[in-house]
Order: C-alpha cells, then sequence, then structure tokens
C-alpha cells in the first residue's frame, strides 16, 4: 500500500493548523491572556502530532534516532497535550451569559488557578505513565507507521498503553465538545457561533477515531486478524475530518475578523484620500501608499485602519471651517426624500460637508468663523461605532445621492 497519500493528508493537515497555531501567538503576543496561548496550544500540539505521523517524517524519526516506531510516542504525547489543553479551554472559556462586554476569558483567579492545577496534574502523572508502557513494551522493529497499534497491541504493556492513550483523548474530546455545544447554543448567529460549533463538531467527528481505534487495538490483542482496517482507514479518516473541524473552528472567526478589517482598511482609502489633499500633513510618513500595494496589505491592518480613522477625523476638523452649510442643508433634505435610515442620513450629509469644503479650500474661500460653521453629526459617534460610520461616509462619496444633493451648488 502506497504511504504517499496518507504523506500528503498528515502533511498537509499538520501544516495548516501550525499556521493557525503561529497566527495565535502571534495574537497573543500582541495581547497576552491565558486563555488566548491556552487555544494556540490546542492548535499546536495535534498540529505536531499529525506531522510526526506522516511516514515520512515517522520513519525519519526512527532512523534518526535509532529506536523503532519512537515517532508513535511523540505523537501521542502531542495528542495528550491537545487533550489536557482542551479540558483546560473548558474551564477558562467564559459561558456567553456571564460575560461582561468584550471578555471571553475567565479570569484567571485563585480559584480558576486551582481547577486548572488539578486538571493538568492528572496529564502530565500519566505522561510518564505513557512512556513507561510504551518503553516497556519494545523493542518495536520494524517501522510501521501506520499498522503499529494492530501489529504491536498483543503485546500487554503496549495495548494498556494504548488504551490509556485513547482514553485520555476521548475524555478531552466529549469535554471540549460538550463546552462548545452549550456556549454556541447561547450566542448569536455569526461567525463566533459558527466557529465554536465547528470545534464542537470536529471533537465529536474524532471521537468515532477512538472508538475505531480501541476496537482494533482490542481485537489484535485478542489475536483476532483482519480488523487493521478499523486502525488503519477508517480511523485516520474520522482524525482527518475532526482536525479539519477543530482548525476551521478556531481559525474561522479569526479569518472573518481579518477579512472585515482588511475591508475596512479598504473602504477608508477614498475618505482618506479626500481629506488628505486638504492637508496633506495627515501622512506622516511620507506620501500615502500607492492603491496596489494596499489591495495586496496583509499585515498590520488593525492597527493601520485604526490610524487611518484618526487621520480622517483630523482631516474633518482642518476642513470644519470651509464646509459650505448650503450643502449640509441639501444633503439633509435628500436624505429626507429618500427615507435614508439615520446612519446613513448622517454619512450622507458629512460626505456632502467634505466635498464642499474641499472644493471651497481649493478656490481659496476664507475660513468661516467658528459661530457660523456648520454643525456635523457623527463627531460624538461612540468609539465602537466610528468606524462603521467612516466606512458609509467613503461609501457616500461614490453615491448618485451624493451628486444630487451637491448639483444645486454646482
Amino acid at each position: 500500500m502506497s504511504e504517499l497519500p496518507y504523506d500528503l493528508v498528515y502533511l498537509g493537515i499538520g501544516s495548516a493548523a501550525w499556521l493557525v497555531a503561529a497566527l495565535k501567538l502571534r495574537a497573543w503576543r500582541r495581547d497576552p491572556s491565558f486563555g488566548l496561548l491556552v487555544v494556540a496550544l490546542a492548535v499546536a500540539s495535534p498540529a505536531t502530532a499529525f506531522l510526526l505521523a506522516s511516514p515520512l517524517l515517522y520513519r525519519t524519526v526512527g532512523r534518526l534516532t535509532g529506536v523503532g516506531n519512537l515517532a508513535t510516542l511523540f505523537v501521542y504525547l502531542g495528542i495528550v497535550g491537545f487533550s489536557a489543553a482542551a479540558v483546560v479551554l473548558a474551564l477558562v472559556w467564559t459561558p456567553p451569559e456571564e460575560r461582561a462586554g468584550t471578555q471571553v476569558w475567565a479570569p484567571l483567579d485563585d480559584r480558576l488557578r486551582q481547577r486548572v492545577r488539578r486538571r493538568t496534574a492528572v496529564f502530565a502523572a500519566l505522561v510518564p505513565v505513557l512512556a513507561a508502557l510504551f518503553l516497556a513494551g519494545g523493542p518495536y522493529r520494524p517501522e510501521t507507521p501506520l499498522t503499529f497499534d494492530t501489529t504491536f497491541a498483543p503485546r500487554t504493556a503496549t495495548a494498556l498503553f494504548l488504551m490509556l492513550y485513547q482514553g485520555l483523548f476521548a475524555y478531552a474530546l466529549v469535554d471540549i465538545g460538550r463546552v462548545c455545544l452549550g456556549h454556541a447554543a447561547r450566542l448569536p448567529d455569526g461567525w463566533l457561533r459558527r466557529g465554536i460549533r465547528l470545534i464542537a463538531l470536529g471533537a465529536l467527528t474524532a471521537c468515532g477515531y477512538v472508538l475505531c481505534k480501541i476496537a482494533a487495538i482490542a481485537l489484535a490483542h485478542a489475536g483476532v486478524d483482519g480488523a487493521e482496517w478499523l486502525s488503519t482507514a477508517l480511523g485516520p479518516a474520522f482524525a482527518a475530518l475532526g482536525a479539519i473541524g477543530i482548525t476551521c473552528g478556531f481559525a474561522g472567526p479569526a479569518g472573518a475578523a481579518w477579512a472585515v478589517r482588511r475591508r475596512d482598511f479598504r473602504a477608508l482609502r477614498p475618505l482618506w484620500d479626500l481629506v488628505y489633499r486638504a492637508d496633506r500633513r495627515l501622512a506622516l510618513e511620507g506620501p500615502p501608499s500607492p492603491a496596489w500595494r494596499e489591495r495586496i496589505a496583509l499585515r498590520d491592518l488593525e492597527w493601520r485602519t485604526t490610524r487611518r480613522g484618526l487621520e480622517i477625523r483630523d482631516g474633518q476638523l482642518t476642513l470644519r471651517p470651509f464646509v459650505d452649510p448650503a450643502a449640509v442643508h441639501a444633503a439633509e433634505r435628500l436624505a429626507g426624500r429618500a427615507s435614508l435610515a439615520p446612519g446613513h442620513r448622517d454619512a450622507l450629509v458629512v460626505a456632502a460637508a467634505l466635498r464642499s469644503a474641499v472644493t471651497a479650500l481649493g478656490t481659496g474661500a476664507v475660513p468661516r468663523p467658528r459661530e457660523e460653521q456648520a454643525a456635523l453629526p457623527g463627531l460624538d459617534t461612540a468609539p465602537a461605532e466610528e468606524r462603521a460610520h467612516l466606512v458609509l461616509v467613503a461609501a457616500y462619496l461614490r453615491s448618485p445621492l451624493l451628486e444630487r444633493a451637491l448639483e444645486p451648488l454646482a
């Protein structure tokens, strides 16, 4: 049987999962929290296990160490690491109804620390037991990256090692699946709810791997032949599907948030260009980047979008003395006739005001004194809603409604 499909599947899933883990670790470095670190470890541990489970790396470990099938121990300890992280994650993940604001992770107080220590102590105590049982069942020759369980299960020490590992894994999968299903049921529809449901679905799907493995190990230990397919085909299929579900569950909400940040960053560019023409001091780091470079922007989007919003606000203050009150009134009347929602009405009015101010500034108009300046909506917008307001203003810069509002003033 060719090992190439197994190499492709295990290396592909392991590499994708490590990419997600790297992104989580990067987020943890920017905003350190115990919960985020646990998430990163919960992804990194099985990612490493999947890489080492590929026949290519599995045989490489045996060749470099001279210990047959040693990679099996590392693979299973990686999954035990995931099991421990998953159990801790279930403890520190605050239920939705108990959250305050944007809080996701429970405060790491003394009570929670004690619970985490008790749970992790069980796994920490069983790691040397697993290693001892594995070594007691050796030596393991030849290398069997795909059939280790059924090949060596007749040995009692090895069978105990395998059953103990599967028991820890099953406990963690059921625990995290239970917690995630409970959380998802109490969350509003959105990417976070979908991601948590995917984690639960992936964890429960991976339980099929455990059942297949336990059955294959028990049959092999009893001397029954012909059940290897449970361990080599059906079990890995459940594991791969479960890993994909868990990885997508962790990556989905983060990817959706990144996509929103990138969309907002690009959407604000027309508005930023407008105010930049009025005050070139806004570009603190030299001339603005070309539009094509922003289309491929991937990094630091939150910081760059926040800075762009602040610079737009500074530009608004620069332009305010040049706003034509007639443009503001025209936009308000048009918004009323079009029955725009309050947020859209404010965005149209601000877009009209800024366009009129840029035009006036370009013609050398004299700034109006403070008592004659038009009062613009949106300046008192809450910080949490400010970005959405500015994105809407940027959208109205290209709206036919804006041209109709400014047409009488042309």
